[in-house]
């Protein structure tokens, strides 16, 4: 169980190389982290913050700041909703741009052949003070291998997230691709390690980015 402990973060390891390597796009690392803290039976709060680094990794380009309820219907269905506010740069001598984000999100989660997935299906309104408006439609599925190995549970997934555009006539403008694993660290706080392919449409335009991320989440 150790050496496939090894070989799996070997692998997110060598992806990491082969990104580094790469003359077309840009390498970028995440860092999400997230805290739950239950209000009652089926109810909880959820706060998230995200920091982004690109231009190689070497500039801080991106931060956000979200708190969001989440409800469970049933062992299938949540529902929620948020607000987000957002501050990114396209370089480190850039004043941040600010833009706000409230959005509405349902999900049902399922198994497979002892795989687990979830599709969260998310709809957000995009203020900007800068520049017009926008609605966005986000779907993410996301898929769990009834593989776990270690005392660390280590657990490899895989997902994909498409973003269309609503209303100015831009549709599906990006797409994540990523595949890590997941593991826990104690009874409270889990981790993922993960790689993203990312592809953004601008001006008709489509641009692959290489994302090597990590996220820690606390239950309370």
């Amino acid at each position: 169980m150790r050496r496939i402990s090894f070989i799996l973060i070997g692998f997110i390891l060598m992806l990491t190389g082969r990104v580094l390597a790469y003359d077309e796009g840009d390498f970028q690392i995440w860092n999400t982290d997230v805290e739950e803290m239950p209000l009652k039976k089926d109810l909880k709060l959820v706060f998230e913050q995200e920091f982004r680094w690109g231009n190689d990794a070497s500039e801080f380009c991106y931060q956000h700041y979200d708190a969001g309820l989440a409800y469970t219907l049933n062992k299938s269905w949540i529902i929620g909703g948020g607000y987000r506010q957002i501050y990114a740069r396209t370089a480190a001598n850039k004043p941040w741009r600010p833009e706000a984000d409230p959005y509405l999100f349902f999900s049902y989660s399922g198994e497979l052949a002892g795989f687990k997935f979830d599709d969260r299906n998310r709809f957000e309104y995009q203020y900007f003070s800068y520049q017009a408006d926008t609605g966005r439609y986000r779907n993410k599925l996301t898929v769990k291998a009834p593989w776990k190995f270690t005392k660390l549970e280590i657990q490899p997934f895989a997902s994909d997230e498409i973003f269309i555009m609503i209303g100015n006539g831009q549709g599906l403008n990006q797409n994540r691709l990523s595949g890590g694993v997941g593991f826990t660290i104690t009874k409270n706080i889990k981790a993922e390690l993960y790689y993203m392919l990312l592809s953004s449409k601008s001006n008709s335009i489509w641009k692959d980015y290489n994302v090597f991320g990590t996220k820690v989440k606390v239950a309370f």
